[in-house]
C-alpha cells in the first residue's frame, strides 16, 4: 500500500464535507431569500406574502434544516470526522443548534395546520421568533464550518 493512499483517502473525505457544506450553504441562501419576502423585509416590505410563498420558504426552510442536521452533524455524530478540534466544537455547539431546529420544526408545523393563514397573527410571531433562531443558527454553523475548513 502506497503512502498516497491515505492521503486521498483524506482528500475524499474531505471533498465530501466540502460538498455538504456547500449543499447546506446553497439551501441556507435559498432559505434566507424567501425569508426576508415572507417576513416582508426590504425590499420587500410592500410584498404581503402568499400561500404559494409560505409554502416554497416552509420546504426550503425544511430542505435547510435537513441539510445540516442529515448531512453535515450526522456525520460527526457517526464519527466520520476525525479531527477532534471539530468534533470538540461540534459537540459544545449542537445542543444550541438542535434548539433552532425545534423552532425550525414548530413554525412548519403552524405553518401546515393553519394552511398559510396567520389567524391572530400566530404565524408572525412564529415567524420573528424564527428570525431570531436562525440567526443563532448561522453564527454556530458558520463556527463550525470555519473550524471544518480549517479557516479558524
Amino acid at each position: 500500500m502506497s503512502s498516497e493512499a491515505p492521503k486521498q483517502a483524506q482528500h475524499e473525505r474531505r471533498s465530501g464535507t466540502r460538498a455538504l457544506i456547500d449543499k447546506m450553504l446553497s439551501e441556507r441562501q435559498q432559505m434566507l431569500v424567501l425569508f426576508a419576502r415572507v417576513a416582508r423585509v426590504e425590499p420587500y416590505a410592500d410584498e404581503m406574502p402568499n400561500s404559494e410563498l409560505l409554502q416554497e420558504f416552509s420546504q426550503i426552510l425544511v430542505d435547510y434544516i435537513a441539510s445540516g442536521h442529515f448531512g453535515l452533524y450526522e456525520r460527526i455524530s457517526e464519527g466520520k470526522e476525525r479531527r477532534r478540534g471539530v468534533v470538540e466544537l461540534a459537540e459544545q455547539l449542537y445542543p444550541r443548534i438542535a434548539n433552532t431546529t425545534q423552532v425550525a420544526v414548530e413554525f412548519n408545523d403552524a405553518y401546515e395546520k393553519s394552511n398559510g393563514e396567520d389567524k391572530g397573527g400566530v404565524l408572525t410571531k412564529m415567524l420573528d421568533k424564527l428570525g431570531e433562531e436562525l440567526a443563532v443558527r448561522i453564527e454556530l454553523e458558520d463556527q463550525l464550518i470555519s473550524e471544518m475548513l480549517g479557516s479558524r
